[in-house]
């Protein structure tokens, strides 16, 4: 018999795990506090873009949506490297034509995931917001907002895909059911935008993800489809050196702007206005210790486990969520059987990613800038094309190997920093490489691969 499953959250994650759960033959609700943003806009402000990779991807594919996609992803090849006001520098994401990332704005891809779980007989209540749970009667209460009467409906189950403010979570840590902490980043996110060119071309090269690297703050920008591009600045939250705190007036914020990244003001006609409007973002690492309640509800994706964004993998491992618990599904034959078993596959890989986003934030704002980083990089795609399946940059197994569990890349990622610390301890270019030496390292201490699917 198929179960009536609750959903909180519509944002992306929420549409596609209820589209799998349709597609078993649930009869599958979701909830969603905000209106629906294909109808009613939503505020500007708080949307870094997303970058999906291997992992988000795969699970698309599962959920037959690619097709429905492609038209509103952008690819990109790599970073391009703003070092000065007119220097830039391309590294290239992998070296094999498919190594690429697309560029996809969240209310676009919110919106098409939204439609296509619709069609697939998933039923959306807009404006509805959580408002606590019963687990031992298993009910969850749900305000409509509209005209504020509060309804409930049942645990069978309920699962939390509301995101790193999760309604659930919170009632299971009111409850004494799990527990949970933030670690905050001291650094906080600003939206800004680059329109396209007056003849409707972009501003910036389409085909790369932009990054303004300055050592202890950056901005970035993703290409959108429309030609525009979507910007964030990564900055301290407080301080009395440049923080978004220090930088209130416009003014401040312009000339400052001017001196660090005046390559890309010059591109910004609205930066006074969105600069002054546009809320400033909160970052952290979420910490959960316990996911699931028996097999009543069940945390996913940000709400278990919410990351910084800064190895673009947040959307892609709550995809990969959706995927896991699908597939858990397909073995288990009850909501507790298949909810612990999610969380016992997931829970190493999901710490495994937020320790490796945490340390790209510092590749990517200072990191990039030294001669040794870019010679390991070459040094890197080198040593892949000489032990191909046994070296693959940490990189790539993170955003192009969606068979690799993010601890095995974490774990191999570790060897071949060693090994590439090693090899450019004394070598400034890759002609100085004792290759002899550095080939034996690699075979010694790195087991080949499986082969995807094994």
């Amino acid at each position: 018999m198929p179960d009536e499953v609750t959903l909180l959250g519509a944002g992306c994650t929420g549409p596609l795990l209820g589209l799998l759960l349709a597609r078993r033959g649930h009869h599958v609700t979701v909830y969603e506090r905000r209106p629906d943003a294909r109808r009613v806009p939503l505020p500007a402000g708080r949307s870094i873009n997303l970058a999906l990779a291997a992992r988000g991807i795969s699970a698309l594919e599962r959920a037959g949506l690619m097709p429905v996609l492609e038209p509103i992803l952008v690819p990109m090849a790599g970073r391009r490297i703003h070092v000065g006001r007119a220097a830039t520098a391309f590294l290239p994401y992998g070296q094999r034509h498919e190594e690429r990332l697309w560029s996809v704005g969240r209310a676009p891809l919110s919106n098409a995931l939204v439609t296509a779980a619709e069609e697939a007989g998933v039923t959306f209540r807009f404006r509805h917001a959580c408002r606590g749970a019963d687990f031992e009667r298993g009910i969850v209460h749900v305000e409509n907002l509209e005209d504020g009467r509060v309804e409930t409906c049942g645990m069978d189950p309920v699962i939390g895909a509301d995101g790193a403010g999760s309604s659930l979570r919170d009632a299971m840590v009111a409850a004494g059911l799990a527990a949970a902490h933030e670690d905050p980043l001291d650094h906080a996110y600003r939206e800004l935008s680059i329109p396209p060119a007056a003849d409707g071309g972009p501003r910036l090269e389409p085909d790369a993800l932009h990054i303004w690297p300055r050592g202890g703050f950056m901005l970035i920008a993703l290409p959108n489809a429309d030609h525009s591009f979507t910007a964030t600045l990564f900055l301290a939250r407080t301080g009395p050196g440049a923080s978004f705190e220090s930088l209130g007036d416009p003014a401040a914020a312009r000339d400052w702007f001017n001196s660090e990244f005046g390559d890309a003001i010059e591109h910004m006609p609205d930066f006074d206005a969105e600069f002054s409007a546009n809320p400033v973002g909160h970052l952290g690492t979420l910490f959960v210790d316990r996911w699931h309640v028996d097999g009543k509800a069940l945390l996913i994706g940000d709400a278990a486990h919410a990351i910084v964004p800064f190895h673009g993998q947040g959307l892609n491992c709550a995809f990969e969520d959706c995927m896991r618990l699908d597939a858990v599904l397909e073995q288990q034959g009850d909501w507790s059987g298949a909810f612990a078993g999610f969380e016992a596959t997931r829970r190493e890989d999901t710490r495994a990613i937020a320790r490796m986003a945490l340390e790209n934030y510092v590749e990517m704002r200072d990191t990039v800038r030294d001669p040794r980083f870019a010679l390991q990089k070459e040094l890197s795609l080198a040593l892949e094309r000489r032990h191909p399946g046994r070296f693959v940059p940490r990189y790539s197994m993170v955003m192009f190997h969606a068979e690799l569990p993010y601890s095995v890349a974490e774990r191999r990622g570790a060897i071949q920093q060693r090994i590439l610390d090693e090899a450019t301890t004394t070598a400034t270019r890759l002609e100085a490489i004792d290759w002899e030496r550095v080939d034996a390292e690699v075979r010694d201490r790195l087991a080949p691969l499986p082969a995807a699917g094994q």
